[in-house]
């Protein structure tokens, strides 16, 4: 999935390479979801061709329906069988009508045969049309696509409305007519600052009480409405600006997991804060770094933009503001560190530099006879054993972080970078693959990378502990000012 169309890719702790959605709903639930609870069109395909080559079909003409539908009722029965829920959900993506989810809406249409209407619900997420500059609300688009529906097979229990405002009764009398949908189960889902307050608009617009009275059930506990989020009372004297350096600006939810972290930071810490987006691409980088109170360089991959995030880097460094390097921002950290205090002139990672003379990052030789490169990637959880500051900042020696990421700090220079004071904090069990780097607190008051991509783990009432660090840091610094 490139980051420039569909934004971030958000990993799971079994590896699963997945839509940024998939970090709401951990985000939302608190839980941590498996590869189970993502597939793609094009893994559904490649299981059934491997089981044709295999010769699985005795032969069969390999067809859409129904060979590819079932293997997308395979994937929604395991998740079933093996964690056992009261409740499945099953999203599809992507528009009513687009080509790509019409073999998954014929899915659902058989599915919903098979389990009977009674342990089935179709919920159809539709948007309010506003005409300009009247602003009046229209309902046609909405009548089209269930209409639409309708002519796949499929009639919606439930309209879920996204909408600017709140919805008119009118509207709801109107689009219930046309669309053959009780007006109780046409849910709004108006605008929000806050994305966590959304669950809590659904649940107070009825639809927890719609879906349990749809399916006949009462529920085992008060299901009183709760917010999953509240937001503490700030001091507004203070306000930080926390420079993001990335390189995949253009789209705002290339970074999504990286942003709700801060806020969530921001909020423990009871102080207001922004944001400032850094192109890593610009020149002058260090210029516009130097209002900021906190610096963070987050992952991706190729050459573009690395020697900006490299000056990123070294500015944050000399001038101790606060920083957190998340996957690729541990290795443009560690390229920094050995040119400029090193004096490993022009070092480099082989991914950005083949050739280059010091090869602080590298494609470790037991990767190399992995010829395809989804497969040499290091994805999902991994244990670290920690020292120093970050040990301080989890609270305990064993932690597991996600990753996905090719390259690693060279073993080859894990002393001379040792040596000259970077201090790796964080070590894979074998000592082998360095995962946390760190600068003496004497030396700088928050110098913190990571190998992982923490981020995927911060939570609204619980942020994570290193970018609660550097937040806090961040905080003591502008109150020392």
């Amino acid at each position: 999935m490139n980051p420039f169309q569909h934004g971030e890719v958000f990993v799971t702790d079994d590896g699963a390479e997945t839509d940024l959605d998939l970090g709401h709903y951990e985000r939302f639930m608190d839980m941590n979801l498996t590869q189970l609870s993502n597939f793609t069109t094009g893994s559904v395909y490649q299981s059934v061709i491997n089981e044709e080559r295999n010769g699985n079909y005795l032969g069969s003409t390999i067809q859409i329906i129904p060979h590819i539908t079932d293997e997308i009722k395979r994937r929604i029965w395991l998740l079933a069988r093996q964690t056992r829920p009261d409740v499945e959900i099953v999203e599809i993506g992507g528009t009513v009508g687009d080509i790509e989810s019409q073999p998954f809406i014929e899915t659902i249409r058989q599915f919903r045969i098979e389990v009977g209407r009674a342990n089935s619900i179709f919920i159809h997420v539709v948007k309010i049309d506003y005409i300009y500059p009247s602003d009046e609300a229209k309902t046609k688009p909405i009548q089209q696509s269930v209409a639409l529906l309708r002519g796949l097979g499929i009639q919606p229990d439930f309209l879920i409305v996204r909408c600017k405002k709140q919805i008119e009764k009118s509207l709801i009398t109107k689009i219930a007519l046309f669309c053959s949908v009780k007006p109780e189960r046409i849910i709004p889902a108006p605008n929000t600052e806050y994305i966590y307050d959304i669950p809590y608009n659904l649940e107070k617009a009825g639809l927890t009480r719609e879906v349990l009275k749809f399916f006949e059930l009462k529920p085992r506990r008060n299901t009183a409405c709760q917010p999953i989020f509240i937001k503490n009372k700030t001091n507004k004297s203070i306000y930080l600006k926390i420079a993001l350096v990335g390189k995949y600006l253009d789209h705002p939810d290339a970074y999504i997991s990286v942003v709700e972290a801060i806020k969530h930071a921001l909020d423990q810490a009871k102080v207001e804060g922004e944001i400032v987006a850094v192109d890593s691409d610009e020149s002058g980088i260090e210029n516009k770094l130097k209002e900021t109170d906190a610096i963070i360089v987050p992952g991706g991959f190729g050459i573009r933009g690395i020697e900006g995030k490299i000056k990123a880097v070294r500015a944050a460094r000399e001038n101790k503001i606060p920083f957190l390097g998340l996957c690729l921002g541990l290795q443009v950290a560690v390229i920094e560190f050995a040119r400029n205090i090193c004096k490993l002139n022009n070092a480099n990672s082989t991914e950005f530099a083949p050739k280059t003379k010091y090869p602080v990052i590298e494609f470790l030789p037991e990767q190399r006879r992995i010829e395809q490169k989804g497969g040499t990637m290091r994805l999902g959880k991994y244990p670290a054993r920690l020292s120093g500051l970050v040990k301080k900042l989890y609270g305990r020696t064993i932690i597991s972080e996600r990753h996905r990421h090719r390259y690693e700090v060279n073993p080859k220079y894990h002393q001379i970078l040792i040596k000259n004071g970077l201090i790796f904090s964080g070590l894979s069990p074998n000592r082998r693959l360095v995962e946390f780097i760190e600068l003496p607190q004497q030396i700088h008051p928050y110098f913190v990378a990571t190998q992982a991509h923490p981020e995927f783990k911060s939570r609204p009432n619980r942020a994570h502990p290193l970018f609660a660090g550097l937040i806090a840091t961040a905080l003591t610094r502008k109150e020392a000012k």
